[in-house]
């Protein structure tokens, strides 16, 4: 927690009010570092990683800088995945009733008509790119007056391949605007982006509040057969206290394995993509009520979900890149609170598995738990024929 208040930082009463009622006194350090800028009209570039409170970040400078009298929409939020829509347009809303200010959310899995009528009518847009430009190309919504555009999660827009549509929708907006881009990184593409996007930007990065940081976040690593995989994630979920979030590779696989766990008496939900969005909704209100402690999801859920209670995090099928590891196991340990990352490994997985692992700083714990450990691969560079470990 930052020493200073919201107040000392230049966030008005009726704000200040508004935070207060949700118990929240005193910023985050990616608060406390942004606010000020921001509050300005600055661009801003922030690398922070999920759960650190960059939400309020953007959300306060938006609702500040922004007025009932204004055209609408006056503010864009655009980010990765409905459920992270629905959270965003959850934490603004407070805030913005406290302004006179209404917002909108705008994503697919719901009817278009009815959506776009309240999108037009909001001072502040919080949205998916594709849902987005399928509305600005029907001329149902109208761009040319966003004074405010801030990208959330914008590596994990590029990774699910929204940067066409990002970039149509850019080129709708006004070139004389603030730009607000937030990311767990700022390198490669993601930073290009960043380059492309924001004019003479400043630069700030925050670590997770209370000191917490990935790495205090305990990863086990669990050999296991094809023939014991089940046994050992019942005999984690009878043992667990907590709510947990189990990551599978395909929607089929979430599907089986839920009916499984609910044969052996455990409730369960899954949410995979090809779930209406009412029922992934439906979902997620039982596991976040507690009606379910068990979540079973595909990587739709690696991003995008910013669930407190989550205690545990169980990769049942690993994943394959660094990436979806960081992601993944992200879901929980947020906010300052402590969490478990749980990755089973079948003997085929080792070798995959271990260059994650050691990649990310975890290889001691995948060695202390009788896994073999690969030795570092080798890859020729293109310059001079080096070679180099990856």
């Amino acid at each position: 927690m930052s020493q200073q208040s919201f107040r000392e930082l230049g966030v008005s009463t009726p704000v200040v009010d508004a935070l207060a009622a949700r118990s929240i006194h005193r910023p985050f350090h990616i608060q406390a570092l942004v606010l000020p800028d921001a509050l300005a009209g600055l661009d801003v570039l922030g690398r922070s990683p999920t759960g650190s409170g960059k939400t309020l970040a953007f959300a306060i400078p938006i609702v500040e800088r922004t007025r009932p009298g204004d055209r609408r929409p006056a503010a864009l939020v655009l980010v990765p995945t409905r459920e992270l829509a629905a959270q965003v347009t959850a934490e603004l809303d407070p805030l913005a009733r406290a302004c006179g200010l209404a917002v909108a959310a705008v994503y697919g899995g719901v009817p278009l008509g009815a959506q776009a009528k309240r999108a037009a009518a909001a001072h502040v847009l919080v949205a998916t790119p594709g849902r987005l430009e399928d509305l600005t190309q029907r001329r149902l919504v109208d761009l040319a007056r966003v004074r405010t555009l801030v990208l959330d999660e914008a590596d994990r827009m590029l990774d699910m391949g929204f940067r066409p549509q990002v970039d149509a929708i850019v080129r709708r907006l006004p070139a004389n605007r603030q730009t607000m881009f937030f990311s767990a990184t700022l390198d490669g593409q993601t930073g290009e982006l960043a380059r492309a996007y924001t004019t003479s930007p400043s630069r700030f990065e925050a670590e997770l509040p209370g000191g917490l940081t990935p790495t205090e976040i305990e990863h086990r690593f669990v050999p296991v057969t094809p023939d014991t995989k089940i046994e050992a994630l019942l005999e984690h979920l009878h043992s667990c206290d907590g709510r947990t979030l189990v990551f599978v590779r395909t929607k089929r696989g979430a599907e089986r394995l839920v009916r499984k766990l609910q044969g052996h008496q455990v409730p369960a939900v899954a949410m995979h993509g090809d779930m209406s969005q009412s029922a992934r909704e439906r979902a997620l209100r039982r596991f976040a009520h507690g009606q379910a402690r068990t979540l079973v999801a595909t990587d739709v859920a690696a991003r995008g979900l910013d669930l407190l209670e989550v205690t545990h995090v169980v990769n049942f099928d690993p994943p394959e890149e660094d990436g979806g590891y960081v992601h993944r196991t992200g879901r929980t340990g947020r906010a300052g609170r402590s969490g478990v990352a749980i990755t089973f490994v079948l003997p085929e997985q080792q070798a995959d598995t271990s260059h994650v692992a050691r990649r990310l700083g975890h290889g001691d714990q995948f060695e202390q738990a009788g896994l073999r450990s690969a030795q570092p691969r080798l890859v020729y560079s293109s310059r001079r024929g080096r070679r180099s470990k990856w």
